[in-house]
């Protein structure tokens, strides 16, 4: 049952950048940037041809390949885990990777709209897909940590 509930919200993180993808790009220019919080969090709409910021830039196609790959490693995981962390840090990084790969299958680019000015420093620019990237690494990070620390294996 935990299973299906994670596929659920999987399934719904997924819409929700598709959707937030898609209204920003129909919404606001490329390159350009709306001011939300001021001097902290902008909408600024960019076409992303690399991969994470902006890394490995016109390699649109290896990119691809190797998404593909992510996404069957991580269902292979998914299906035999049973960890409850390490199951959630799976079902997002799912999300994130499908998100993803569907702007550079059907666009050749993913849709980055997220910007924030922390402190003087612009972080880079990114989008839900990322977001649930980076929160599902986290958490596959943590378990491995936390099961290395008991001598468990995975």
């Amino acid at each position: 049952m935990k299973k299906l509930i994670l596929c659920v919200i999987s399934v719904g993180l997924l819409v929700l950048d598709l959707w937030s993808k898609a209204v920003v790009q129909t919404s606001v220019g490329v390159n350009e940037r709306i001011q939300v919080i001021p001097n902290f969090f902008y909408i600024t709409y960019l076409k992303n041809t690399g991969s994470a910021w902006s890394l490995f830039e016109g390699l649109g196609p290896i990119v691809i390949v190797v998404s593909i790959v992510v996404a069957c490693v991580i269902a292979y995981y998914f299906v035999k885990q049973t960890n409850m962390v390490l199951l959630t840090g799976l079902a997002l990084a799912f999300a994130g990777n499908l998100g993803n790969l569907y702007d550079r299958v059907v666009f050749n680019f993913v849709r980055d709209m997220f910007s924030f000015n922390l402190f003087g420093y612009w972080f880079p620019v990114f989008n839900v897909a990322d977001a649930c990237m980076v929160i599902g690494v986290a958490l596959v990070f943590i378990y491995t940590y936390l099961e290395d620390k008991k001598g468990g294996t995975l």
